[in-house]
């Protein structure tokens, strides 16, 4: 029987494909190369997805993990650990260590040297404003810095003094010597390196000029060996240089830069300084918000890992520019949890119900399943008493014929418990309902009573005696609108609902739940305890998502 590739299909790996069978590469070398500036995204995630995906779909093909870190001022090490941490929780390896750009400082020091040489590149004293002035505009063709002709041995020498620290910040750069009249702005004579005196979280004060990102970037991917490197589309501007600086120094491999669209997600913003400025602002707790898009902030809300790849998976990879509904990163979220969380019950905003049939010294314990639909998670015990706690908004003293749970004279089913029928109700000073008193029929316990009485409605409980308290925080997303991005002040368009604080009660076996794992707390929502703030003594669950899209 012939084997059924079931490899995801799309343009790169249509290239890869070609790449291989006419021999041009004999294996796959890819990356994914985050710069550790802030945490990564749910945009990034998809990138993840496709880099790693490619290296474990192919025989022999590797990808590895490299941060480009050129900017020391905006880079810190908690990042580059935070990144490492969600790659590794998608569920993708790397090859071998971690690498950083970094690492290659001195060989792309020498190419930089070499460019100079060969008079491709020139050490510039224009200033930021005149650099600007310089460069012309998108119909005006830029103009030759005066140092442009400087001699290949001044700049040379330089270029030794701006790495032996001689000069300050901003008074001298070296840029390639390409095009002042490109129409491609990025190829008018770019800076490749500059002076900053910062303290690296890798170099340490070795280094007081770093390399431009653009002129990094492509020389460590051949360093590396990378045979692909795939970007997002805003990178198509850049792929000139790409080429042109591995074009112009003696390294050998030429890796090949192919563009792909960026995932555009609905109500939500993927841009680092935007998000960055959120924190700042304090509008949200920090990176790993469970509002927050960042797969930090996922995964402390409780999305697993599985339904992020799903998600990449079913989005595809296209070079067309598009904007994906969150409602479908959601469903996949759900489908996930339908299938894998375990049920459980939780009460969010509690009234207390007085079962007056139910002998005040009696206590039982009632068995139900983990999973309704998988008996190999097996069962879980539930307290059961004379009080129980039940949701607010599950009981009315009149409700209409649509209102299927409990109210005065009519029957509802505890889940995996009694039929019980509300008698009356006791309410405080304010006219709220405090405690509602109701009698049991002892021979209905279970989906399949002994009378055969059919009852309409199904309620959640928790036993009032035999519980855990527990604070319950209620997300949902961020923003009003589909596009914040486009808002001029994304803070005029946050969701003022967008976590709400709730304090009921959960079962007991909630009291060992598994940090960032996910439970259906039945006719509630998908929750998870969270990874920081709750403890044994205060529990604390996010809501991952709703049952159903409700926004």
């Amino acid at each position: 029987m012939t084997q059924v590739d079931t490899r995801p299909s799309n343009f790169i790996r249509n290239i890869i494909d070609d790449d291989l069978k006419t021999g041009k590469h004999q294996s796959i070398q890819t990356r994914f190369p985050p710069e550790p500036n802030g945490y990564l995204h749910i945009g990034h995630a998809k990138s993840i997805c496709l880099n790693f995906g490619i290296a474990k779909d192919y025989e022999n093909a590797t990808c590895n993990l490299r941060f480009d870190d050129t900017n020391p001022v905006k880079e810190d090490v908690d990042y580059v650990h935070a990144i490492a941490k969600d790659v590794a929780w998608l569920g993708f390896e790397w090859q071998g260590d971690i690498r950083y750009s970094s690492d290659y400082f001195e060989q792309i020091y020498n190419y930089a040297v070499e460019l100079i040489e060969n008079d491709k590149a020139y050490v510039c004293e224009l200033n930021a404003e005149q650099t600007r002035e310089y460069r012309g505009t998108l119909t005006c063709p830029g103009k030759d810095s005066p140092f442009r002709s400087r001699p290949v041995a001044e700049s040379l020498d330089l270029f030794k003094r701006m790495r032996a620290g001689e000069f300050s910040e901003g008074s001298m750069m070296l840029r390639a010597k390409i095009d002042m009249a490109s129409p491609n702005m990025k190829m008018r004579d770019p800076v490749i390196y500059r002076i900053r005196f910062a303290h690296h979280h890798q170099t340490g004060d070795k280094w007081c000029i770093y390399p431009m990102y653009d002129f990094t970037h492509c020389i460590s991917d051949a360093i590396e060996g990378v045979t692909h490197s795939l970007c997002t589309l805003e990178f198509e501007d850049h792929r000139p240089l790409y080429d042109w600086v591995l074009a112009n120094i003696s390294i050998a491999p030429k890796p090949r830069q192919i563009e792909f669209s960026r995932l555009n997600l609905q109500y939500t913003l993927t841009s680092k300084r935007k998000l960055n400025a959120l924190i700042e602002d304090k509008l949200v707790s920090g990176w790993d918000d469970p509002r927050m898009p960042t797969i930090s902030g996922m995964r402390r809300r409780g999305y697993p890992a599985t339904a992020l790849r799903e998600f990449s998976k079913r989005i595809g990879v296209t070079k067309q520019e598009n904007t994906v509904e969150l409602a479908s990163l959601e469903a996949c979220v759900r489908e996930d949890l339908e299938a894998n969380g375990p049920r459980a019950m939780a009460v969010l905003d509690p009234i207390k119900v007085i079962i007056t049939n139910y002998d005040e010294d009696k206590s039982e314990s009632l068995t139900a399943p983990v999973h309704p639909k998988d008996e190999t998670m097996g069962t879980r015990s539930l307290p059961f008493s004379r009080e129980l706690y039940i949701d607010r908004a599950d009981f009315k003293e009149v409700g209409n014929k649509h209102y299927k749970r409990l109210k005065l004279n009519q029957e509802v089913r505890l889940r995996n418990a009694y039929v019980i029928r509300a008698d009356d109700f006791k309410t405080d000073d304010a006219g709220n309902i405090t405690e509602v008193y109701c009698t049991y029929d002892a021979g209905t316990l279970g989906k399949n009573p002994e009378d055969g009485r059919k009852v309409k409605g199904v309620i959640h409980w928790v036993d009032a005696k035999i519980n855990k308290t527990a604070e319950f925080r209620v997300y949902d997303r961020l923003f009003l609108v589909d596009n914040p991005g486009a808002e001029s002040d994304v803070n005029s368009v946050l969701n003022p609902d967008s976590l709400i604080l709730k304090h009921g009660y959960v079962e007991t076996n909630l009291a060992e739940a598994v940090a960032e794992k996910a439970y259906q707390f039945e006719r509630e929502g998908y929750f998870c305890t969270d990874n920081k703030d709750s403890t044994a003594e205060h529990l604390v669950f996010n809501r991952t998502v709703a049952l159903r899209a409700t926004f």
